[in-house]
């Protein structure tokens, strides 16, 4: 079954992009988490070899995967695509065999003798040897290096490195959060030989992946949560597309895979997903209604979901104006909403009219009311004041 939704999905996205641009994609970078593996049965494992133009081989009635089989370009029908992983620490952890299955799809395709524009892999993994080469590595070495497409965080470390960036504010530009990003994501994984994944640092393979990336898809599979309510999806999409942007010169295309109905996958653009979220819970008074049953914690939500749209922004450029302005008329200059927060969580108002004002000070909300923005500076010194009471009241 997630063989069925990956290579729909995979379908899916080829069509799309070849439909936009006029040209089959050539490479692309997606996010490879260990829930979601766990949840789907390998939704995005199964879309990865796919695009690869390749599928798996099960074992009788276990159904487990025991090998895999490369289909031919005429029966594929369109060109591979040149995948690049970006693991999270917990799909190294979780799935050492899923890095080794990989790794050797990649080395099988890339043995290939097909014409270039048929396999950009193998076309790719040619050129980076004789840069290997000219770098003064030997043959093993060079032909190594040009066949990496598995990238993680340092084995042992988890996440892409970019919240604490965020949360102290210590950056300047994308450029910034795209440095923090490679740090974090340099490493190099390959199939061990002891069964468990060998990763090393690889900046300078990782930086080469990037510099030829076109595409970078992120999946989710299920309904329960969405981008917008977790620091993860802007960290791993937005670290990559910053990444990507800061080598190449000019941003990729951002695509979200939908897989919550199996039976339908999805892809869409993520500036049109975010768009969806904003509309259908972030302004949505059902869902505001919803939170503020909550208390202390709902309103610590509607902070959350500001900083992740906040940094999504800062990442990809994928918020509109109108979302800062809507969002900012919904949750801190609503008179109800306001009394709420003020009343359960006022740390929240204070980081929220903080988070909308860095918004306008980095243009990323452009044109903005030089009303709204005083008021969002009275209202953080409101509830700056509404603290420091409240903490000398239960200090004295």
């Amino acid at each position: 079954s997630a063989w069925d939704v990956g290579r729909n999905a995979a379908d899916i996205l080829s069509a799309n992009y070849t439909l936009e641009d006029g040209e089959y994609p050539i490479s692309l970078g997606l996010s490879m988490w260990g829930s979601s593996a766990m949840r789907s049965g390998g939704d995005d494992m199964a879309q990865a070899v796919a695009l690869l133009g390749v599928r798996p081989l099960w074992d009788g009635p276990s159904r487990r995967v025991i090998d895999f089989e490369i289909l031919p370009l005429s029966l594929l029908g369109r060109p591979r695509v040149d995948v690049t992983l970006r693991i999270s620490g917990f799909f190294r952890d979780a799935f050492p065999n899923l890095i080794s299955l990989f790794d050797q799809v990649v080395t099988a395709v890339a043995a290939l003798d097909e014409p270039p524009e048929q396999n950009p892999l193998a076309a790719q993994v040619q050129r980076d040897f004789v840069y290997w080469q000219q770098q003064g590595l030997d043959d093993a070495q060079s032909l190594a290096r040009s066949r990496y497409r598995i990238f993680g965080s340092k084995p042992g470390a988890y996440g892409a490195g970019l919240q604490g960036l965020i949360e102290a504010q210590n950056w300047e530009s994308d450029a910034d959060l795209a440095r923090a990003y490679i740090n974090w994501s340099s490493y190099a994984y390959v199939g061990g030989k002891s069964g468990s994944p060998d990763g090393h640092s690889a900046p300078e393979a990782f930086s080469l992946r990037l510099e030829t990336m076109h595409i970078v898809l992120q999946n989710q599979d299920n309904r329960e949560h969405d981008l917008l309510d977790s620091d993860d999806y802007y960290q791993f999409q937005g670290g990559l597309t910053a990444a990507v942007k800061a080598k190449r010169g000019e941003a990729p295309k951002t695509y979200f895979g939908d897989n919550a109905v199996p039976e339908r996958p999805r892809v869409r653009s993520l500036k049109s997903e975010i768009a969806r979220v904003y509309r259908s819970r972030v302004v949505n008074p059902k869902w505001i209604k919803g939170v503020m049953r909550h208390g202390y914690k709902g309103a610590f939500e509607m902070a959350a979901t500001v900083d992740y749209m906040f940094a999504y922004d800062a990442t990809t450029g994928c918020v509109e104006n109108h979302m800062y302005t809507g969002v900012a008329e919904a949750y801190v200059f609503d008179s109800d909403v306001r009394a709420f927060i003020e009343k359960s969580n006022p740390w929240a108002l204070r980081d929220m009219a903080e988070r909308l004002l860095e918004a306008e000070q980095r243009g990323l909300w452009e044109n903005v009311d030089e009303k709204m923005v005083d008021g969002l500076r009275v209202i953080v010194h409101e509830a700056e004041g509404q603290i420091e009471t409240g903490l000398s009241s239960k200090i004295d």
